[in-house]
C-alpha cells in the first residue's frame, strides 16, 4: 500500500531474464509494498540506456546480480511517500538517484539517503543525461586527474555519453580537449571546443602525437586492452591516465575477469615504474562501503556534492543536455538497438520515459 494515500502502487518494468538480444527484453507489472524505514517511493520519470545494461545482456559487467533482473543505472523521479524516519518535505520532491539496476521502472522503493534533489529549473531528461555520465565526468577530471587550467587532455570515445560531458567540463576548466571518435560525430564536436581525430585512424599515435608533441598531461580511457597501453604512451612525463572501462572487451565471450584482472594488473605495474606518470581505474562506486558505515556516509556526501556541482553546471549552461532520444519505456528494445547501432549519428543519451 502507498503509505501516503492507503492505495496499491504497481510498477511496470523492464526485466532482462538473461543473455539475449534487446528483443528479449520483456515488461512485467510488481506490486510495491509501502515504503520501510529509510525509504522512499519514486514515481519515476526519467531513466535511460547506458553502457552497462548493453555490457549486462551480454553478462559482461562485473558485480552485475544473477539474472532476471530488472536493468536501469540512473533515474530521476519525483517522490510519492516516505517511509518512517525520512523527513516528510521529501514528498513532492523530484530527486536524482543512482541505482546501478533496477531503473527501467514506473516507480521505485529506494533508500531516502541516496536520493539527490534536482533543483528547480532542471527538467527531468535534462537531470538525467548528467546523473552516472556528469558524476563519473566531473569526478574523473578533478578528483582522479585534477586536470588544471593550460592543461591537455585526451578523451577516448569522446562523442560517448561520459566522453562528451567530460570534454565540456574539462573545456570550462580551461584546458585543452583531443578527442577520439568516428569523423561524423567530428563537427559536432568542434562545436565543444574538441580537437577530434579519427579513432580508425592507423596512424593515430602520430596524429596525436602531432596535436601534442610533449604528450598529455590526462587521458581518460574507457576502452580498456590495447588503447590502454597506447594511451599510456601518450602521456607526456608527468601524465595521468585514467581508465574507467574495457569496452573493447564486450563481445568477448570468456569470464569477464580475464579482461578485468589483467587491465588492473597493467595500472599497478605502471605505478611502481619509477616515473612520474600516474594510472588509475575509476569506478563511480568506488568506497560505496557496508550500509551503516562511515564508508557509505563518505561516500553519499562525496556523490551530493559532486552532482550538486554539475547540476549547478547544468542550469548555468557550461553543460549541455544533449538528447539523442525519447523513448517510452515499452520500447526499451528499440532503445536500447538505436543505442548499440553501429550506424548511430547523434549525440547524447537515449532516454526511456516512464
Amino acid at each position: 500500500m502507498n503509505a501516503a494515500t492507503g492505495t496499491t502502487v504497481t510498477a511496470t518494468e523492464v526485466v532482462l531474464p538473461g543473455k539475449v538480444a534487446p528483443s528479449g527484453l520483456r515488461l512485467a507489472e510488481r506490486t510495491l509494498p509501502a515504503p520501510a524505514a529509510g525509504q522512499a517511493l519514486v514515481r519515476v520519470e526519467s531513466t535511460a540506456v547506458s553502457f552497462a545494461e548493453s555490457a549486462m545482456r551480454r553478462g559482461r559487467y562485473y558485480g552485475q546480480p544473477a539474472f532476471p533482473f530488472v536493468p536501469g543505472y540512473d533515474l530521476v523521479g519525483t517522490v510519492e511517500a516516505v517511509g518512517a524516519g525520512v523527513d516528510r518535505a521529501l514528498v513532492g520532491r523530484r530527486v536524482a538517484a543512482l541505482t546501478k539496476t533496477g531503473a527501467w521502472t514506473t516507480a521505485a522503493l529506494l533508500t531516502a539517503a541516496d536520493l539527490v534533489e534536482v533543483p528547480d529549473g532542471i527538467g527531468a531528461d535534462e537531470a538525467e543525461t548528467v546523473i552516472v555520465n556528469g558524476l563519473t565526468a566531473y569526478q574523473m577530471l578533478h578528483r582522479s586527474a585534477g586536470v588544471r587550467e593550460g592543461q591537455t587532455v585526451l578523451i577516448t570515445g569522446v562523442s560517448g555519453g561520459v566522453g562528451s560531458i567530460l570534454a565540456q567540463l574539462a573545456r570550462h576548466a580551461g584546458a585543452r580537449v583531443l578527442g577520439t571518435a568516428h569523423p561524423r560525430h567530428h563537427e559536432a564536436l568542434r562545436a565543444l571546443g574538441v580537437e577530434p581525430v579519427d579513432y580508425r585512424d592507423p596512424e593515430l599515435a602520430a596524429r596525436i602525437r602531432e596535436l601534442a608533441p610533449d604528450g598529455v598531461d590526462a587521458v581518460f580511457d574507457h576502452l580498456g586492452g590495447a588503447s590502454v597501453s597506447l594511451s599510456y604512451r601518450l602521456l607526456n612525463r608527468t601524465g595521468t591516465l585514467v581508465s574507467y572501462s574495457i569496452a573493447a572487451a564486450l563481445d568477448d565471450t570468456r569470464p569477464i575477469l580475464l579482461d578485468f584482472m589483467p587491465l588492473l594488473a597493467k595500472l599497478a605495474f605502471w605505478n611502481y615504474l619509477p616515473t612520474a606518470r600516474r594510472a588509475s581505474f575509476y569506478d563511480v562506486w568506488s568506497g560505496f562501503g557496508k550500509p551503516g558505515s562511515a564508508k557509505r556516509e563518505a561516500f553519499r556526501a562525496r556523490m551530493r556534492t559532486d552532482l550538486a556541482q554539475v547540476f549547478g553546471l547544468l542550469s548555468d549552461g557550461v553543460v549541455t543536455a544533449k538528447i539523442a532520444a525519447r523513448f517510452p519505456l515499452s520500447e526499451a528494445a528499440a532503445a536500447m538497438e538505436l543505442s548499440e547501432s553501429a550506424g548511430r549519428t547523434n549525440l547524447g543519451k537515449i532516454i526511456l520515459a516512464p
